[in-house]
């Protein structure tokens, strides 16, 4: 069973973010009013095209341990009022990044029935229909997620991109809890299942690059790994998710649909992507950029700030000052 431990942190997660609004007078153009971060440099998403890859032949096919969770054991599926999101277990890491990262949650973003193009990253100016996200915090460095949350390093993401095709089973173990789920704050036991099956075959095929929290406060916190193959899930499955979630509560009278949850992508700023090298392509330049280089500076609330820099060299480094 879920400990109380990971309960509580995932109650504290759900208040770290406020009711978002998408799109409207309140939408994502507001953000920045707010929450400063999203303003700025190195947001996420982004847009894979040829003209900002890099094949690197150092990134290593990515290793999971303990996602094959038993049913005897439970998730906690959560509506926190912007999406759907279910806590995972603290026993689920990812190997071979540049520290020991563990799991804390995973979230969708989608569209509307009639425009079923929700996905956040886009791969030469294509939506998919929807995306998957695992969140993992730096367990090497930071006791939990919402410590890690603000750091430079907290955390790193997984992002599955999701098209239409045939029934998938595995989605099916989280979606068919939605009906218990459908107004916000509900929340429903899911009970344990290989969360790698959310996943594509293909580990060692993804982007990768350094960015930021998709939602407010933006915090440019995020070791983003994108997988280039998506995962498909049914027409039906597609329309649940885009019909049977609510962002206000059952007793609102005025209930609001759960549609659109996605950010739209943002400038580069010069960043690098890095794309592995699976058929031993390092040689091959897809794009040779002249940087200059670049120092940002970004304020932190705290007081300490962010220093991004190095874009000269096709590394993407930055590391908190205090």
């Amino acid at each position: 069973m879920m400990g109380e431990t990971q309960t509580t942190q995932s109650r504290k997660l759900i208040n770290l973010f406020p009711l978002l609004t998408f799109s409207g007078p309140d939408g994502e153009k507001t953000w920045p009013k707010k929450y400063p971060y999203c303003g700025g440099v190195f947001q996420s998403p982004i847009d894979f095209h040829n003209d900002i890859l890099q094949y690197d032949s150092t990134l290593l096919p990515l290793e999971l341990e303990g996602y094959n969770v038993s049913s005897t054991d439970q998730f906690m599926l959560t509506n926190n009022g912007h999406s759907v999101r279910m806590s995972l277990l603290p026993t689920m890491h990812i190997r071979n990044l540049p520290f020991q990262y563990t799991a804390a949650q995973l979230h969708l973003h989608w569209g509307n029935r009639n425009r079923p193009e929700g996905s956040e990253h886009t791969i030469s100016g294509r939506h998919f229909a929807a995306e998957l996200h695992i969140v993992h915090y730096n367990s090497d460095k930071y006791p939990d997620v919402t410590t890690a949350i603000d750091k430079s390093d907290g955390l790193a993401v997984l992002a599955v991109l999701i098209e239409a095709g045939p029934l998938n089973p595995s989605y099916e173990k989280i979606f068919n809890h939605f009906q218990n789920v459908k107004y916000k704050d509900q929340v429903a036991l899911v009970p344990g299942f290989d969360i790698q099956e959310l996943l594509p075959d293909r580990l060692d095929e993804y982007y990768r690059y350094e960015g930021s929290l998709t939602t407010p406060p933006c915090y440019p916190s995020v070791l983003w790994t994108v997988f280039r193959h998506p995962v498909k899930v049914s027409q039906e499955q597609l329309l649940a998710l885009e019909t049977a979630l609510y962002c206000t509560q059952a007793n609102d009278p005025t209930p609001l649909e759960m549609v659109n949850n996605f950010r739209h992508v943002q400038e580069f700023d010069e960043r690098l992507v890095s794309l592995t090298d699976t058929n031993g392509e390092a040689n091959a330049v897809l794009h040779l950029a002249s940087f200059t280089p670049i120092y940002q500076t970004i304020l932190h609330p705290s007081g300490g700030m962010f220093i991004i820099s190095n874009l000269q060299t096709g590394k993407l480094k930055h590391k908190e000052m205090k």
